[in-house]
């Protein structure tokens, strides 16, 4: 992966400045920690180290990376090059299946004030429905496996939980003994995934507010009320948390768009 000749820290060092002024009071600590680590990262701000060259006494002065997540092309280019690399390594010699589960605005704003609660019940309820659906013997009847990547931002960079989920297109039979495959095309149902995981989320959602796992302030404060969140929930009841999905061919290892019918559900 080649480094661009102009990076995001280049344009926080010039107007981060300008920009935390202009806003003041409207970034959250996080993000002006983050703009923070990416300014200072590998420089003499973050501390480095010396080499010095035993034939020539030539010096050559390192600098320290910030190691944020956010900062993509200083810190995280190589560790993601690295991730891939190694999940290549396991893919099967089968189609792959690339299947997207999103939440529903009114989820969202929940989410973006209970990450760590809401974010852990998003991965778990769309790997129990990939693992549950594909499972009952109607469907696919194979246990199957899968890798799952949370996004929170879409490509407006505006806050949208969702994650993706790559499958394989079969799995093991229930004995373990021999592999069965999807029909060619077509993993599962959509409609169905749909639903199941908007049952799963929302009971597991209930029973996390129940418990007082979830913190509500500013807009949303009064759903800290037992009533007043159920009923703000009970239109997403009826609503299909959107599931999407494309096939990805192992080998080139680059997702295409499929023929199958696969409907895209909006809230």
């Amino acid at each position: 992966m080649s480094r661009p000749s102009l990076e995001v820290a280049d344009i926080l060092r010039r107007h981060g400045g300008a920009f935390r002024r202009a806003f003041e009071g409207r970034l959250s600590l996080g993000q002006l920690k983050v703009m923070s680590a990416i300014e200072a990262c590998r420089t003499a701000q973050m501390g480095g180290h010396v080499a010095r060259c035993d034939d020539c006494a030539h010096l050559a002065v390192s600098y320290n990376s910030c190691r944020n997540r956010h900062c993509r092309w200083r810190c995280q280019g190589a560790a993601a090059n690295a991730w891939l690399a190694e999940r290549e390594a396991d893919l099967l010699p089968v189609p792959y299946y690339h299947v997207v589960f999103t939440l529903p605005a009114a989820i969202a704003d929940i989410a973006y004030q209970n990450k760590a609660v809401v974010y852990d019940l998003l991965f778990k309820a769309a790997a129990e429905t990939l693992l549950t659906i594909a499972a009952d013997p109607k469907r696919l009847g194979a246990r199957i496996g899968l890798t799952a990547v949370l996004h929170t931002w879409g490509s407006a960079m505006t806050h949208h939980p969702h994650v993706h989920c790559i499958v394989p297109g079969g799995g093991l039979s229930p004995d373990g003994q021999t592999w069965v495959a999807c029909r060619s095309g077509f993993f599962l149902p959509v409609r169905v995934l749909s639903r199941f995981f908007r049952r799963l989320f929302l009971e597991r959602l209930g029973r996390a507010h129940a418990a007082g796992e979830l913190a509500f302030f500013n807009d949303l404060a009064t759903l800290a009320d037992r009533d007043t969140f159920t009923h703000h929930l009970a239109p997403t009841r009826r609503v299909e948390c959107r599931v999407d999905g494309d096939v990805a061919a192992p080998i080139p290892h680059r997702p295409g768009r499929a023929d199958f019918p696969h409907p895209v559900l909006h809230e």
